[in-house]
C-alpha cells in the first residue's frame, strides 16, 4: 500500500512540474507569459 501512495505521490510531482505554468496561472489568476517570464528569469 505504501508504494502504491509513493508512486501516485511521484506521478502527480512529475506531472505538476511539467504543467507548473498553466497550473500556476490557474491558481494566481495572472496569463501563463506573466508566469512563464517570472520562473525563466532574466536572460
Amino acid at each position: 500500500m505504501w508504494f502504491l501512495i509513493l508512486v501516485v505521490l511521484v506521478v502527480a510531482g512529475v506531472a505538476a512540474y511539467r504543467y507548473r505554468v498553466p497550473l500556476l496561472a490557474k491558481i494566481l489568476g495572472q496569463p501563463q507569459s506573466r508566469i512563464e517570464r517570472r520562473l525563466n528569469g532574466p536572460k
